[in-house]
């Protein structure tokens, strides 16, 4: 069996929480990441941060992309963090939002727990590379 074979796929479940419902973006870089090999889960429309927490558990991914364009992202994205925190799985989940997300507020997401943003117009091949880059196998 080569080395290729027996490599792990890198799980990640895209997520789209609250009552934000445009999810062209979630579906374009799910489909990205199942290009590059990944596995992908999507969460569907309008999830509550709980949903988002049990699906990562039960999933047991590694990375959860949080797709969002309400403007809720201050108070919807910690609060994920927070039931990640909670079920002791914060640390082993490479956390990334992406979604329009003001620069004055990126700090405080990333203070939160957030691994990465990514705004519109970020090439895939960066968080593609990105996630191989952060994700252990």
């Amino acid at each position: 069996m080569s080395e290729t074979q027996t490599e792990r796929k890198i799980r990640t479940l895209v997520a789209k929480v609250g009552l934000d419902g445009h999810d062209r973006g979630a579906h374009v870089i799910s489909r990205a990441f199942r290009d590059a090999g990944f596995e992908v889960i999507y969460s569907g429309l309008h999830k509550a941060p709980d949903e988002i927490v049990q699906a990562v558990v039960q999933e047991d991914v590694d990375v959860l992309g949080i797709s969002i364009l309400s403007g809720a992202h201050k108070t919807l994205v910690p609060a994920v963090i927070e039931g990640l925190e909670e079920y002791g799985v914060a640390e082993d989940t490479l956390v990334l939002v992406g979604g329009i997300i003001p620069d004055e507020d990126r700090a405080a997401l990333e203070g939160a727990g957030v691994d990465a943003i990514f705004g519109p117009g970020t090439p895939m091949e960066e968080t593609i590379s990105y996630v191989r880059e952060h994700v252990d196998r």
